[in-house]
């Protein structure tokens, strides 16, 4: 895998630590900075004082949602301006998808996601074309 996100700021959130792990070792080849946190507040602390690129927020987290997540790290932006949010969960209810969208998330995804699709989709969203 190519650096194609070096420099990149990359925050992501799971409350299951295989999950965490498994993220953080497919997007370390890429060159990217990556913070992990394990819940909602951690995640809402580490965003607004690092301010991540992008964030892969898993919805289900213990202490805040990734719904309140999502609401506090997009407030007071612009719909399209960083950072990125994919959103990826276990529920399957087409209502959260659209609640995720009215909140600004960039991308939804179904666990489980493959994680050259989650590399593939950050990159589309971080790397404008040459």
């Amino acid at each position: 895998m190519s650096d194609s996100l070096k420099d990149k700021r990359i925050l992501l959130v799971d409350d299951d630590s295989d999950i965490l792990t498994s993220m953080q070792a497919a997007f370390e080849p890429t060159g990217a900075v990556i913070e992990t946190a394990n819940n909602g507040n951690k995640a809402v602390e580490l965003a607004e004082r690092n301010n991540p690129d992008l964030v892969v927020l898993d919805m289900m987290l213990p202490g805040r949602s990734g719904f309140l997540v999502l609401e506090k790290i997009k407030s007071k932006k612009p719909r399209n301006a960083k950072p990125y949010i994919i959103m990826i969960t276990g529920n399957q209810g087409a209502r959260h998808k659209m609640y995720a969208e009215s909140l600004g998330v960039s991308e939804y995804f179904h666990k489980p996601v493959k994680l050259d699709k989650l590399i593939a989709t950050a990159e589309r969203l971080l790397v404008t074309p040459a």
